[in-house]
């Protein structure tokens, strides 16, 4: 066994989630939040080139001396796979492995929104699935991909890099693509998907402009997509979208999105007062005024929309946050950091003084 499958091992076996590896200090494992050291002397640098290269084919080894950036999917067989980032740091070469469970858990086993059932069985048009890192965005699309290859009969192509959850074939016929290894890129992945004849096309992460703009496309073409960004809420997440593209094309870029977004899911991890951790969403769904809302650059409407259409599965981060502190599950100092509008819940700690 390599050495850095007995930190993994180790990180699984104490309940942690990612093992960070940096150079003069020992391992850490991230268990429900929290950065911990193990048990382990601190790695030296020819310790970490050592321990880097054992598990990295020598093809991607050579890309990561050349770039000092590398991602791809490390296995234990019959224990785990891992999302693995090498990278560069001011001490030198460094690594983070993020644990992807090998088992895919149901929408209904991770208590997500109902609504998500629904969203599934969209045709067509641009889904997001938005939130910081670490945030579970993965977990979630994986679960509405089992759903969709359980209920439907879809050919869907996934776009990773690299290729996290790994589904079998069920009802659907699921491909997986990982960036470096069978495409250069996610806007060449991209195009080649549009000829394959897909209903679903999972973008693992939009990058950069031009796979953006062939998300859209696909989108507007009658797939349904579903894609990732690195954002808190469905406003940010709009915005986001549209600035992205220089100033002269972000009205036709509007344009675009109008047509064919039909939902953004957001999703933060917030403490539990119990302990580990739960997630809260903000679900934006298609509305009448949404069109118009995102034609016109209007973003902060987009607001009052959840607000209006709570009854066909919509919510806002802070009305949710709250459900949560009120249940008992978050404290109110948790709910304070992580809402939009911190005055409701600064007149909430008054209350609860």
């Amino acid at each position: 066994m390599a050495v850095i499958d007995k930190y993994l091992t180790e990180m699984l076996d104490k309940g942690g989630s990612d093992l960070h590896l940096s150079i003069s200090q020992p391992p850490k494992i991230r268990v429900s939040g929290d950065l911990q050291p193990l048990e382990h002397s601190a790695i030296d640098a020819p310790k970490m080139e050592a321990l880097l290269h054992e598990i990295c084919l020598e093809s991607r080894w050579q890309r990561f001396l050349e770039t000092h950036d590398l991602d791809f999917a490390h296995e234990i067989p019959g224990i785990a796979r891992f999302r693995s980032n090498y990278l560069y740091n001011h001490f030198g070469m460094a690594a983070v492995f993020r644990q992807i469970p090998t088992r895919i858990a149901t929408l209904n086993e991770m208590n997500l929104p109902e609504v998500l059932k629904d969203i599934c069985k969209y045709k067509s048009g641009f889904i997001l699935v938005t939130g910081p890192t670490g945030s579970g965005k993965s977990t979630t699309l994986a679960a509405m991909m089992d759903h969709i290859n359980l209920y439907q009969k879809k050919h869907i192509i996934t776009i990773e890099d690299p290729i996290e959850f790994v589904h079998q074939n069920k009802n659907s016929i699921i491909v997986h693509r990982e960036i470096g290894l069978h495409s250069r890129s996610f806007p060449e992945a991209l195009r080649g998907a549009m000829r394959s004849d897909p209903d679903i096309i999972l973008i693992g992460e939009m990058r950069d402009l031009e796979t953006i703009r062939l998300g859209l496309t696909c989108a507007t073409m009658g797939m349904l997509v579903f894609a990732t960004l690195h954002t808190n809420n469905a406003p940010k997440t709009v915005d986001r979208i549209i600035d992205a593209f220089p100033a002269a094309e972000q009205a036709q870029i509007r344009t675009m999105l109008a047509e064919c977004l039909q939902g953004v899911v957001s999703q933060l991890l917030c403490r539990k007062i119990s302990g580990g951790r739960v997630a809260c969403h903000e679900v934006l769904l298609w509305a009448d005024g949404l069109p118009s809302v995102i034609r016109e650059g209007k973003i902060s409407n987009i607001r009052t929309i959840i607000e209006a259409n709570k009854n066909i599965g919509m919510c806002s981060m802070d009305s949710n946050l709250k459900e949560l502190y009120e249940s008992g599950q978050i404290s109110i100092e948790e709910a304070y950091m992580k809402a939009s509008d911190k005055n409701m819940f600064l007149e909430l700690m008054k209350e609860a003084e």
